[in-house]
């Protein structure tokens, strides 16, 4: 809710490439997947490999299961992170759209392990969930008489 005595903000679109930089300077984003027909959001962890957004899943995990259930091409799920001042309502938000694979190769398992700890540790997080970025969009919440960042595509 704006309120009378606040600055006028403006909305501004970032390109791909800067919307992945910001979505990896933060640990911490929202997985949604859809859990018996409806729309789940999970707070997770993560880390960038390889232009993949990674997160790290435990035996029992709704979306561990749902990763599985994925035929060879992945499941479609979301992931959103962002960086919001709640005080001035400036900062940045990113959502990645993509299809998550569940890793199976025991030797990429081992080094996610090495790259990335469990958020919430837990007996039996040893599976990690890769995300495929398809489509990526990310906004940049700014003052109306601040500039763009130099990447970022204003409309």
């Amino acid at each position: 809710m704006t309120r009378p005595y606040d600055p006028p903000h403006r909305s501004v679109d970032l390109d791909r490439a800067e919307a992945l930089r910001l979505l990896g300077s933060v640990p911490l984003g929202r997985v949604v997947f859809t859990r018996r027909a409806l729309p789940t959001v999970r707070p997770v962890n993560h880390i960038l490999d390889g232009g993949d957004i990674v997160i790290r899943t435990h035996e029992g995990a709704a979306l561990t299961s749902h990763a599985r259930q994925g035929d060879t091409g992945g499941v479609v799920v979301a992931y959103e992170a962002d960086a919001i001042d709640p005080d001035t309502l400036l900062g940045w938000s990113v959502v990645v759209t993509g299809y998550a694979h569940l890793v199976t190769d025991p030797a990429e398992l081992t080094r996610i392990r090495g790259l990335l700890e469990p958020w919430v540790p837990q007996q039996g997080t040893d599976h990690a969930v890769r995300i495929r970025p398809e489509l990526v969009t990310g906004v940049l919440l700014t003052g109306a008489d601040e500039a763009p960042e130099p990447t970022a595509q204003n409309h």
